[in-house]
């Protein structure tokens, strides 16, 4: 991509991002007023009981709001009143712990599966089966076993990180040209060996490609895991806000889920372009 590309790119999009902040403010101006609300409850919501504003917060009642937890974001004040920043350190841990140990599952066995023919159709009607069941479906099971919210959350994302790294693991090994393969057969190369100088590098951009869909996946389901197991996480914080019906906080979670979100795409991204095309 050119730079004047980029500039336009960039130029577009804080266009947008700007018509859609005035939408967001003009809408919020209409006639379902704060001003019948009681000042406590418009106070729970995160409003201020101003005449002529909507009950739905608009983009500065948001602005104001993220600043003060911008300002304080580790505070920790019981259990039910932590800062985002813990919230979502919380819920990154969880997600870097399921996603390496799915990393060390699935892309050995992704390499199995595609280099041994016998191996690929023996573990076929397994992964048909066990692929398309929802990760939150193990949820019952894992906490009624394992007994413990936090590590039923991390086994969740395990099992959600697994298939498309396993699955494009063994395309891209299967993948390799046979071409390569045979002259390191030629050159009396060892099966470990081969693995790791031929078939490794040819596949590494198909399994990394993997792991950035896996990554993707396993964030949105922890917020779900999250709001449904409790007690510390940002999906535990969306859900928590909600009951506390503070929907400016609401609006607040979700953004920075989706930022977070956009930043480890990003970095699985950026490996990704360092394999295929290295500078």
């Amino acid at each position: 991509m050119t730079s004047s590309l980029r500039f336009r790119a960039a130029i577009v999009s804080l266009a947008l991002f700007a018509a859609f902040l005035g939408i967001w403010h003009i809408s919020t101006r209409g006639t379902g007023t704060v001003a019948n609300m009681t000042p406590e409850y418009a106070k729970l919501m995160g409003l201020t009981a101003t005449a002529g504003k909507s009950a739905m917060p608009g983009p500065l009642d948001v602005g104001a709001k993220l600043w003060e937890h911008l300002k304080s974001p580790f505070y920790d004040n019981g259990p039910n009143d932590k800062g985002l920043g813990i919230q979502l350190g919380y819920s990154i841990a969880r997600v870097a712990l399921g996603y390496f140990l799915a990393v060390i599952v699935a892309i050995p066995l992704g390499f199995l599966i595609g280099m041994s023919p016998l191996f690929s159709k023996a573990l076929d009607p397994f992964i048909q089966v066990l692929k398309p069941i929802s990760p939150l479906a193990w949820m019952p099971l894992a906490l009624y076993t394992i007994k413990d919210s936090s590590i039923s959350a991390i086994f969740v994302i395990f099992i959600c990180s697994v298939w498309p790294m396993l699955l494009n693991t063994s395309f891209g090994v299967a993948a390799v040209r046979k071409e390569w393969i045979n002259v390191a057969r030629t050159l009396e190369v060892g099966t470990v060996r081969r693995a790791f100088t031929v078939i490794l590098p040819a596949a590494a951009p198909t399994i990394l490609t993997g792991m950035r869909i896996s990554i993707g996946i396993a964030w949105l389901v922890i917020v779900a895991a999250e709001m449904l197991v409790g007690g510390t996480g940002i999906g535990y914080f969306v859900w928590n806000e909600w009951n506390n019906l503070s929907i400016t906080n609401v609006i607040i979670a979700i953004l920075l889920i989706g930022i977070v979100g956009m930043l480890l795409d990003q970095i699985l991204a950026r490996f990704t372009r360092m394999v295929t095309f290295p500078e």
